[in-house]
């Protein structure tokens, strides 16, 4: 329905999801609820339906898409599993991993969800409201974040509605997002090897603790979500590292440095990737005609935060 009728605001109940599933089973799109963000949701099996996904975000159709299940079992439907992603699986799911892996033959996809590639992202949310709506689905959800193509990511109902209202079927309102940034992505290689394609809230090194080797660089080529140079951006001009405000600048602090908007007044770091989307948002509000950011340490889940803050400035 892009672009013809407003977008219906569900609550996510039981009555809420129910309705929900049946949007979806006609082929429509619904931006549900994650741990990280708000997800465009459409059935993954369903050529028109993932369509209509890239047309409701203006998406580049290079860029592939994340397929969400409701168990491993499902994932292995789709992908093929080795040991490794089995150990990655069985210590991450559900949570905020996605892995990359080589795509079965039989999967039953909508071609656009790989944009073409051999391998397909899969992951299990931890999410009650997003769990519940795959289970009485009964089938796979591809879920790219619920924004328009390059803005800052959603993390409430009303984030996804500033950018896609009237532009999809309805929005399930299940409240503030937990962890505020999107999945890590691991694609893992043949002979052993794997690549960090994108930040998250897992870091490098708890992966690389349980795989027993250190990542290998990642290809030029655009393998998952969210490896565009240029995503997440406030629609502002925006200065990272800012000790103080310059004039005409909206500071977002963090820890000592207050700001205008805190991403973390005690400088918690989940704290702050919690908040930051919210706060990007916030700022891009705001009258002020540019956005500068508190220095954010780059360890752990911030250089999850700085990779966001890098493409979003870029």
């Amino acid at each position: 329905m892009t672009g013809k009728n407003a977008t219906e605001t569900i609550l996510a109940d039981a009555e809420g999801i129910a309705r929900a599933v049946a949007i979806l089973e006609s082929g429509g799109l619904v931006a549900v609820p994650t741990e990280t963000v708000y997800g465009l949701a459409a059935r993954a099996d369903s050529v028109e339906a993932v369509a209509k996904i890239y047309e409701a975000k203006a998406r580049p159709s290079f860029n592939p898409l994340i397929v969400h299940v409701a168990d491993q079992a499902a994932a292995e439907r789709l992908v093929v599993f080795d040991d490794r992603a089995r150990r990655l699986a069985e210590r991450f799911w559900p949570g905020p991993l996605t892995l990359v892996l080589p795509l079965r033959q039989n999967a039953k996809l909508a071609g656009a969800v790989t944009a073409g590639l051999t391998t397909l992202a899969v992951r299990m949310p931890d999410h009650p409201v997003m769990l519940e709506l795959l289970r009485q689905l009964g089938s796979p959800l591809a879920a790219p974040s619920a924004n328009a193509s390059e803005t800052v990511s959603p993390t409430s109902a009303a984030h996804v509605r500033k950018t896609l209202a009237g532009r999809i079927d309805a929005v399930l309102d299940g409240g503030e997002t937990r962890r505020g940034l999107e999945s890590t992505i691991v694609a893992l290689r043949e002979g052993g090897g794997w690549s960090l394609l994108r930040e998250g809230p897992i870091p490098e090194g708890e992966i690389a603790d349980l795989l027993g080797s250190e990542p290998l660089a990642p290809s030029a080529a655009i393998e998952a979500p969210g490896q565009l140079a240029r995503h997440y951006a406030p629609g502002k001009p925006l200065r990272l590292d800012a000790e103080s405000a310059e004039a005409g600048e909206f500071l977002l602090g963090f820890g000592s440095i207050a700001g205008h908007w805190s991403l973390s007044p005690t400088g918690d770091l989940a704290e702050a990737a919690a908040r930051l989307y919210a706060g990007l948002h916030v700022a891009a509000e705001a009258e002020n005609q540019r956005i500068a950011v508190a220095p954010i340490p780059d360890e752990g889940i911030g250089r999850a935060i700085n990779d966001r803050l890098r493409r979003a400035a870029a």
